[in-house]
């Protein structure tokens, strides 16, 4: 979905996993937050697109799938950017169907020189094709436990990497004790969030970023 207006003119998003927070009305009058990536944007025609996953059992989702042109919103952020450099030895990124617009974002803003590999579990059937200038290689899995087992077996290459993670709260946790505790990956390269938590609403947690 594409957002356009004045009001976004100072706009800035530096990092692939920068957060916007779009605030809905809903019937009774309440405020209903939740956050979205920028998957792009467009200064000069200050035009914001925000991926919408219409899974049909959410607010937000209900609220995209009925958007009309000419509605509106409110939106706040991003508050601040995490960068992340590009020019580790290899990068590593994991995620489910909420991390998929950072994870494409985050390719197509590697340079030529760089090496990924992309672990992904998607419920959906969001089989999107990346790009990138990079080299890179995708797993695709159907379940979180087929993503832990991805990661259990996963040797990772030799010099300085980085790992992005973000997927449901207990798999992330998991995922980064996998790589940290299990394999020896320094804490200071990787970061692992939760986008979302089983049983919970507008859930968003970082793991470990001391």
């Amino acid at each position: 979905m594409i957002f356009a207006g004045e009001a976004l003119a100072d706009f800035l998003s530096q990092s692939f996993d920068d957060h916007v927070k779009l605030i809905f009305s809903a019937e009774d009058g309440t405020e209903v937050m939740r956050d979205y990536t920028p998957r792009s944007f467009d200064p000069a025609k200050r035009e914001l697109t925000i991926e919408f996953s219409l899974h049909g059992d959410g607010f937000a989702s209900s609220w995209a799938a009925g958007a009309s042109v000419g509605q509106r919103i409110t939106m706040a952020g991003p508050r601040g950017s995490f960068i992340v450099p590009t020019d580790y030895d290899w990068h590593l990124l994991v995620g489910d169907d909420t991390a998929l617009p950072a994870i494409a974002r985050r390719l197509e803003e590697l340079p030529a020189e760089a090496v990924a590999t992309v672990v992904v579990q998607t419920a959906s059937e969001d089989r999107r094709q990346f790009r990138s200038r990079s080299t890179f290689g995708v797993v695709r899995v159907d379940h979180p436990q087929d993503l832990l087992r991805e990661i259990e077996a996963l040797e990772l290459p030799s010099g300085e990497g980085y790992i992005w993670c973000a997927t449901e709260a207990k798999v992330a946790a998991r995922v980064r004790e996998l790589l940290v505790v299990e394999k020896g990956h320094g804490k200071h390269a990787i970061r692992a969030s939760a986008y979302w938590k089983d049983g919970a609403s507008a859930h968003h947690e970082k793991f470990g970023e001391d």
